[in-house]
């Protein structure tokens, strides 16, 4: 006797938060901001006195709005409701747990390997707020409020984009998935200690020669000094932060990611919302006047 075959349900995929017009424009312009904020002293004139540290604040204080104007474009534009808002903060909640419990030990920090997960899962324009919202939440947990701040939101912001940029998951997967995202957590996290170098760099004074920022100087003689401050300061810290990620990312990727998908694909961050077309209810008939023998 054949037992009745049903059709197999189609298998529901796992669609990243989407970045609504608002939201890309505000990425867009926060990104060539801060690219113009991180690299402006390389190209200042010696004598504008552009290079010089007590005008970073007002450059810092310019900054932090913009960040904070990009997570709440996307928060109010379409790409974001509050389940994923909600997703957004227990995130960002978990990242800055993370952060204090590697700080001050080699460069170890947890928190770039959710943040390299979150970022592949839910899509770059969720994984620029979340890197900047759990930096920001990290640096009021563990005391870190500074100059230095915006930043490390802006540079922990592009760090979680950048790995929802990569391949999408329809094309790797499994094994070959986890190695792509330890190869670009390792690259990343070098990336992000050389970047936030060069905002400190410019703003330190009496140091030798060969490593010590000169204002008004060639950009290719200064770079070539950063490059030598980089590897006699921070390199050992940065491989640090970059193994531990790639080691966390392939013992523990493959579980986080399964269950990042299951959260977000119960969420259904992109299914849209409707109202199915109801019958209007009948009108109760009125009582008949007149059958008992009462009413005129």
């Amino acid at each position: 006797m054949n037992r009745p075959t049903h059709p197999a349900r189609p298998a529901r995929r796992t669609r990243p938060v989407r970045i609504g017009p608002r939201a890309a424009v505000a990425l867009v312009l926060v990104t060539l901001i801060g690219i113009a904020a991180f690299g402006w002293p390389l190209l200042a004139d010696r004598q504008s006195g552009l290079a010089h540290s007590q005008d970073a604040p007002w450059l810092f204080a310019a900054l932090l709005p913009l960040l904070v104007a990009v997570v709440v474009a996307t928060i109010a534009d379409s790409g974001m409701d509050a389940k994923a808002v909600a997703m957004l903060g227990v995130l960002a909640a978990v990242g800055a747990a993370l952060r204090p419990l590697g700080a001050g030990t080699a460069g170890l920090e947890p928190m770039f390997f959710l943040l390299v997960l979150s970022g592949r899962v839910l899509g770059p324009g969720f994984g620029f707020v979340l890197g900047s919202v759990t930096m920001f939440a990290s640096a009021l947990l563990t005391g870190g409020v500074g100059p230095w701040m915006p930043f490390q939101m802006l540079a922990m912001g592009w760090f979680a984009l950048g790995a929802g940029l990569l391949p999408g998951p329809e094309r790797i997967r499994g094994r070959a998935e986890l190695l792509m995202l330890a190869a670009y957590g390792c690259v990343g996290a070098f990336a992000y200690g050389t970047i936030m170098n060069l905002q400190g760099w410019v703003l330190l004074q009496g140091m030798g020669q060969g490593i010590s920022f000169h204002p008004g100087e060639p950009v290719t003689a200064n770079l070539a000094r950063f490059a030598a401050y980089c590897l006699a300061t921070s390199m050992g810290w940065d491989l640090g932060r970059a193994v531990l990620t790639v080691v966390l990312t392939l013992t523990l990727g493959a579980t986080l990611l399964k269950a990042l998908r299951r959260a977000t694909r119960r969420a259904a961050f992109d299914a849209p919302v409707s109202f199915a077309p109801g019958t209007a209810a009948e009108p109760e008939p009125a009582l008949e006047r007149g059958t008992n023998g009462s009413g005129g």
